[in-house]
């Protein structure tokens, strides 16, 4: 029998068998819809984490207080404006947090492949516009390292210079949402009392002028930020960012200077007071971890295929027995067994590819109406539109299809072993 031929008695047996047919179907439907939306959603947010970390920059290595070697993982946190996120490490805090100080910037210049060093103090502040009063966040710089240091592009304006004191380059969504009159460059802006010309505005974007994002901060020459922010010690810091001139020797260096800390700070790792990261091992980490979530998740889903398997062999050995005298005509006029298998496996692969399809569009449909609301319209920066790729589409099909022959393999022999005789026979 021509495999054409078996593959239309097939059709034929599920459509006249619709009830069952849509039943069985169902249970693929949901597993295969299941298992597409929480990989395409965990694919989909792990790539924009990647992207948003890749803009940190691959040659900046952050040094910040407190230890995070109790937890050695991330946590994510919203931004204010809704699409923003940031990263930080999961550490069980010291009981006493010392501060970075300049003479910890002195110790770390001096080691190899440093090429910059620049301390940042941050902290929280009033911005007033036009009788309009808007909580924002403040980071001070040096200005003259600041602009070697970043990441950030501008939209429009100029960096900080030496020469700026009362100046400040904004974040874009503090110039475009804050207030009800968007900022623009050389407008008079007062935060705490203190009168600042806008001098420029960054891009939106998930990267870094030096730790942290860009997108909702006020940022300022360190000096003013010390005048205007509270509990900030002159020769204090909260954060210290170093640019190293080969990226590719990140490990090494960041080795270096956690041993010069170390030595100077008079620490072990034990009782070290402080942090070294960088955006590679954020990404490594994160990457290892949502990998792991998304398996796990998409290994719960795939007990939903589990029970559509076994709902199309329950489907195929009915159909078996429905069909068992039309089993012993086909076998009387010469069918082999080999054909009768073939028909009620593809039969079987009909009702999997069905479910597939149709599990297929759904997922999809559910992943991206889930990152929507989730991700204020954004998946972390990236478009929640991208999160299904051809990969997995192609995956899930194969799975949906896969399952329904194995599921049908044992129904199929068995109505290939009929005998003519006892299939006649059969009431």
């Amino acid at each position: 029998m021509k495999t054409s031929k078996s593959l239309m008695l097939a059709l034929n047996i599920m459509l006249h068998s619709k009830l069952r047919s849509w039943l069985t179907i169902i249970g693929i439907v949901i597993g295969v819809a299941a298992v597409v939306a929480i990989m395409s959603m965990g694919e989909g947010m792990q790539a924009s984490i990647e992207s948003n970390l890749g803009g940190l920059g691959a040659d900046i290595i952050t040094i910040s207080p407190g230890s995070s070697r109790a937890m050695g993982g991330f946590i994510m946190r919203g931004g204010s404006g809704g699409g923003d996120f940031s990263f930080s490490r999961i550490s069980r805090a010291n009981t006493e947090r010392k501060n970075l100080t300049s003479k910890d910037v002195q110790i770390i210049k001096p080691v190899d492949n440093v090429e910059y060093v620049m301390g940042t103090v941050s902290g929280r502040g009033e911005m007033y516009y036009l009788a309009e009063k808007s909580s924002v966040s403040i980071q001070g710089v040096d200005p003259m390292i600041w602009d070697d240091v970043t990441t950030s592009e501008l939209e429009s304006g100029r960096f900080l210079t030496t020469s700026d004191y009362n100046s400040v380059v904004i974040g874009s969504r503090i110039a475009s949402d804050m207030f009800k009159q968007p900022l623009v460059i050389n407008r008079i802006i007062t935060i705490e009392e203190n009168s600042f010309k806008i001098v420029g505005i960054l891009k939106e974007s998930g990267g870094s002028f030096g730790g942290g994002g860009g997108d909702n901060a006020v940022i300022m020459p360190i000096d003013a930020a010390r005048n205007i922010l509270d509990d900030v010690g002159v020769t204090e810091f909260d954060s210290i960012t170093v640019k190293v001139s080969d990226e590719n020797l990140v490990e090494e260096t960041m080795a270096a200077i956690d041993s010069k800390l170390m030595l100077f700070r008079h620490v072990t790792e034990r009782t070290k007071d402080y942090s070294v990261s960088s955006s590679v091992s954020m990404q490594e980490t994160i990457s290892s971890t949502m990998e792991s979530v998304t398996l796990f998740l998409a290994a719960i889903a795939g007990v939903s295929l589990l029970v559509g398997a076994i709902g199309i062999a329950n489907t195929m050995f009915t159909t078996v027995l429905e069909k068992t005298k039309e089993i012993g005509i086909m076998k009387a006029i010469g069918a082999k067994n080999h054909d009768i298998m073939m028909i009620f496996m593809f039969n079987s692969a009909l009702v999997g590819m069905v479910g597939g399809v149709i599990g297929i569009i759904l997922g999809s449909v559910a992943s991206t109406m889930v990152a929507l609301p989730m991700m204020g319209g954004r998946m972390m920066g990236g478009e929640a539109g991208n999160l299904v790729t051809l990969q997995l589409l192609v995956f899930g099909l194969s799975i949906a299809v896969g399952i329904g022959m194995i599921s049908g393999a044992i129904p199929a022999y068995r109505a290939s072993k009929l005998r003519p005789v006892d299939a006649l026979r059969y009431e």
